[in-house]
């Protein structure tokens, strides 16, 4: 009788492994990112193509891509988000370990239709990358969320001091990229370099590089792509700045 029993239990314990699934191991990586790019009413249609095909053109970038080969993992997962008063996930989480990875994404980026509309709600953009990063299938060394817009306004949601002081303690980094307007001083908010570091970058290493104006601006979210992406800030950050600034 013990016999039968042990045997029974041995069947129904083989049948509840079976039907058990197996939870599968998150993919590990030296970084996890949010690109979390503005979408606002200040965003017409053309910027934010714009905008899509300067990401595009920075994550295809030779020395991004060397940024990511010298990684420890020799990857980084990557998704982009667009913020306005709602967040809209434009690509998914892509692992990108190389030229044909970046190129996919890149391609993806650029066909999905606009998604977010609305004023500004910085603090739910910035929970919702949270969400995004807590809820994937990755394991990062690092996470970063890559905060851009051009106003450091919010009108709606939690507070952009809430928020960031819920991510930082989530172990998050945030950084930023605000976009100055010369050309359009009706649109520009003045000393938006500073109310970014003051109000929204928060983590361990955070940093702010500033596209100086349109033209700059594809050359600023390379320079920040590597210098996530290589884990440095802090005394690169000046550095940085001024090369934006000169190109």
């Amino acid at each position: 009788m013990g016999q039968w029993m042990n045997g029974l239990c041995g069947v129904a314990l083989a049948w509840m492994t079976a039907a058990t699934p197996m939870q599968a191991a998150a993919q590990e990586t030296d970084l996890e990112l949010v690109l979390l790019a503005d979408a606002s009413g200040s965003i017409d249609a053309g910027e934010i193509r714009f905008q899509r095909e300067g990401y595009a053109t920075a994550i295809t970038d030779p020395d991004v891509l060397s940024a990511i080969a010298n990684t420890a993992y020799g990857s980084i997962a990557v998704t982009y988000v667009e913020w306005a008063a709602n967040t809209a996930q434009v690509v998914d989480w892509t692992m990108i370990d190389g030229r044909d990875s970046a190129g996919a994404f890149a391609e993806a980026l650029l066909a999905p239709p606009r998604q977010a509309y609305g004023r500004n709600a910085i603090g739910g953009a910035l929970l919702d990358a949270l969400r995004l990063i807590e809820t994937n299938d990755i394991d990062g060394w690092r996470r970063v969320i890559d905060f851009s817009g051009d106003s450091a306004n919010s009108y709606s949601g939690p507070s952009i001091a809430t928020a960031r002081d819920e991510v930082v303690a989530a172990g998050v980094t945030i950084n930023a990229l605000p976009i100055l307007r010369p050309d359009d001083p009706g649109r520009a908010q003045g000393g938006l370099e500073a109310l970014y570091e003051e109000r929204i970058i928060g983590g361990m290493g955070a940093f702010v590089v500033t596209a100086e104006n349109r033209a700059s601006f594809a050359e600023a979210v390379r320079r920040k792509l590597i210098l996530e992406i290589s884990g440095l800030s802090g005394a690169p950050r000046a550095a940085a700045r001024e090369q934006v600034k000169s190109r």
